[in-house]
């Protein structure tokens, strides 16, 4: 059973810019966001993954992801994903020996930001680095799905 162990933040400043490792561009929908799980479609510049996961809110849930064509997902997310998709900037953020993904929110969620860090083991010790803000990952309204749904610029 795959199961994700994560916590989201916001963030505090722009300092974490500084070591930025790498970028990574992607678009995102949601063919289907019940109670229970979400069914995504998520390509990047050159890759595809359908992705599934379970509604359960905190630190960790069910997920399991595949790669799958890239046209395939290109035509996924142009006719069968809701609207709007998601559009992200992911920046690789390395501190204190653990990867940081802050993505870059474009499109209707514009000028959102989110820190993430994924954990191996539920009570893993992780050091907060300056740059981080509160913790969001109890907060529903951070999560993508929900954002495809009830957009930042809405808020």
């Amino acid at each position: 059973m795959a199961i994700e162990i994560e916590h989201k933040f916001l963030l505090a400043n722009d300092e974490w810019r500084k070591h930025i490792n790498r970028s990574v561009n992607y678009r995102q929908g949601y063919l289907s966001s019940v109670p229970t799980s979400s069914i995504r479609v998520r390509v990047s510049d050159k890759q595809a993954w359908l992705n599934i996961k379970s509604a359960t809110i905190g630190t960790h849930r069910h997920e399991y992801e595949y790669q799958i064509p890239l046209a395939d997902a290109n035509e996924i997310l142009n006719n069968l994903c809701k609207k709007p998709l998601i559009e992200k900037t992911r920046h690789f953020v390395l501190d204190d020996g653990n990867i940081w993904e802050i993505d870059e929110f474009d499109g209707v969620n514009q000028g959102l930001y989110v820190a993430e860090i994924e954990l191996s083991e539920l009570d893993q010790h992780f050091t907060k680095p300056c740059w981080l803000g509160a913790e969001v990952t109890n907060d529903l309204r951070y999560y993508n799905n929900n954002l495809a749904i009830h957009p930042y610029s809405e808020w």
